[in-house]
């Protein structure tokens, strides 16, 4: 049993070994068996993410102010879950769960009752994340939920990070969005996606996130051709972004349910497209699994 007044515990076996912070509930560091790093370092020189965890919103706010009851709130971007301290509930050898209530900060910024539970377990090669939302209060309560998980661009398996593709699990024919002034654009762009391929390449990073808004796949893999891959299934999350800064070490694979406010969106918090209304009383969960598997395509 971990030290519930460690700042991180560590987890897993023969397959894989992940690192989770208090701060954030943040998975910090993601290793295969022979200890290579999957996941990107935190150069806080580049950028000081690593898998932040996306509550109660994904991406900005207007004005970085949410409307809640007529009355604005300031937020910021992503959130409040990715800076606060979690409380260690529980961990063994592969598995560690944490909790976030809501307190007189969060209400600062998000006016609800809330508690936040995040869980973590590895099995082999697998690793799974839910994060389980429950209102506390008495009135319904409009969240957003995302996954922020920047993996190493190229992975260490010794292919030139030209190399890399992000493969679907179904052709995404639909066109994509991206960002004006950090908020949502109504335009729509031809994906970059060819079939179920998307080859990554910094330029199409200039203009900040790819942003799949109709997605048909639930589940990618990324890597190259030949050498081990990461598969990321998130069967109940409906976007996903995809970001790097051009020339950064690392890709990010995002999935969402919600995304920034749409340009000239000034509305309620329960109305801004995206969010998910939790009833009194009610839990709402959103989870993904990540996947070390022989190749692209191929699972272990």
């Amino acid at each position: 049993m971990t030290n519930p007044s460690a700042s991180s515990v560590l987890i897993g076996g023969a397959g894989l070994k992940a690192t989770v912070n208090e701060k954030g509930a943040e998975l910090v560091r993601l290793q295969d068996q022979e200890g290579r790093d999957l996941l990107w370092d935190g150069n806080p020189a580049v950028w000081s993410g690593r898998a932040p965890l996306l509550f109660p919103i994904v991406g900005n706010a207007r004005h970085d102010r949410i409307r809640v009851d007529g009355v604005d709130y300031p937020i910021a971007r992503h959130g409040v879950a990715r800076t606060a301290r979690f409380a260690l509930l529980s961990s063994d050898a592969a598995s560690c769960g944490w909790r976030l209530r809501a307190n007189d900060e969060t209400r600062r910024h998000y006016p609800f009752d809330f508690t936040l539970d995040v869980t973590y377990a590895i099995d082999r090669k697998k690793l799974a994340i839910a994060a389980a939302v429950r209102n506390d209060g008495d009135r319904p309560m409009p969240v957003s939920f995302g996954f922020h998980p920047a993996f190493r661009w190229p992975l260490p398996y010794g292919q030139p990070r030209a190399a890399h593709e992000i493969r679907f699990e179904a052709a995404e024919p639909a066109a994509v969005r991206r960002l004006h002034n950090g908020l949502l654009s109504d335009i729509e762009h031809a994906t970059p996606v060819v079939g179920d391929r998307l080859a990554l390449r910094d330029e199409l990073f200039v203009d900040d996130a790819l942003i799949f808004d109709r997605l048909e796949s639930r589940r990618v893999a990324y890597g190259a051709a030949s050498g081990p891959a990461i598969e990321i299934a998130f069967p109940d999350m409906p976007q996903l972004g995809v970001w790097t800064k051009p020339g950064a070490g690392f890709i990010c694979i995002e999935p969402w349910h919600g995304f920034a406010s749409p340009v000239g969106f000034e509305g309620e918090l329960i109305d801004k497209p995206g969010m998910v209304v939790v009833p009194p009383g009610g839990t709402e969960t959103f989870a993904i699994t990540i996947r070390l598997v022989p190749a692209l395509g191929r699972q272990s």
